[in-house]
């Protein structure tokens, strides 16, 4: 509860500075609504049937994308962490890919899966991938030596080892890397749509700004923004339960 209240404090504090600035006449109104111009072109949206159907639309590819990048990069963490051949082979090469952003890679995603779904869930998984593999690898990597001897002088066989002391050790790494993937999600998520989409929260954007509608431009910025606080919110909570070691 006092998260909540933090944030509605927060946010009140803030929708009350903004509300005086676009008021105020310091500020052109084109470039930067006041908050109520924005509600207003929020139920406008909803009543032209868009704002809920492109809110759909994205989360569905968020979350495939979410889920496809954050299997393999727990996956391919885990490996490169703890089987030294495969992190020799594939360190250099992920690590030459992570300064590589979506928006970069999008004209190539467009060529290889062509406009429609599976490039937005390339670009998406892509981003997801690399930062969860980092977080996971990471983790796992610097497990305390003292846990290996303890298990080992406790006749704990390999796989047991890996499940028992790896697993849970790297985990508060793992569910930050989710965290940040889930974040990185939307990020990647309107390079995906800014091109070769036809419905979605970044194809809005995109749209609004051709017609010079600002008002629209920031709802989606607002559902952005909401989403990604709402999703690390539920991130939080869970990792205080799941991982609860992380907190001592």
């Amino acid at each position: 509860m006092a998260k909540i209240a933090q944030f509605l404090v927060s946010m009140g504090l803030f929708l009350l500075l903004w509300t005086g600035v676009s008021t105020s006449g310091m500020v052109n109104p084109e470039f930067i609504p006041a908050p109520t111009t924005i509600l207003m072109a929020s139920v406008e949206l909803y009543n032209d049937g868009v704002l809920i159907s492109d809110l759909s639309v994205s989360l569905q590819r968020a979350a495939v994308g979410f889920a496809l990048g954050s299997f393999l990069g727990v996956l391919l963490g885990l490996l490169t962490s703890r089987i030294r051949p495969v992190g020799y082979a594939l360190h250099p090469l992920l690590n030459v890919l992570r300064p590589i952003p979506a928006i970069a890679l999008a004209p190539l995603a467009i060529v290889w899966f062509g406009i429609g779904e599976p490039s937005k869930y390339f670009l998406i998984t892509y981003t997801v991938f690399l930062a969860v593999w980092l977080n996971t690898d990471h983790g796992a990597s610097h497990v305390a030596s003292t846990y290996i001897r303890a298990s080992r002088s406790l006749g704990a066989g390999t796989w047991r080892e890996f499940f028992e002391v790896v697993i849970p050790a790297a985990a508060p790494h793992i569910v930050s890397g989710l965290r940040l993937g889930a974040a990185l999600a939307f990020l990647s998520l309107v390079a995906a749509e800014l091109t070769g989409a036809s419905s979605g929260i970044g194809y809005r954007i995109q749209e609004s700004r051709q017609f010079f509608r600002t008002d629209r431009m920031f709802v989606g910025l607002v559902e952005l923004g909401l989403l990604g606080g709402l999703l690390d919110f539920i991130f939080q909570q869970i990792s205080r339960r799941v991982v609860h070691w992380e907190q001592t």
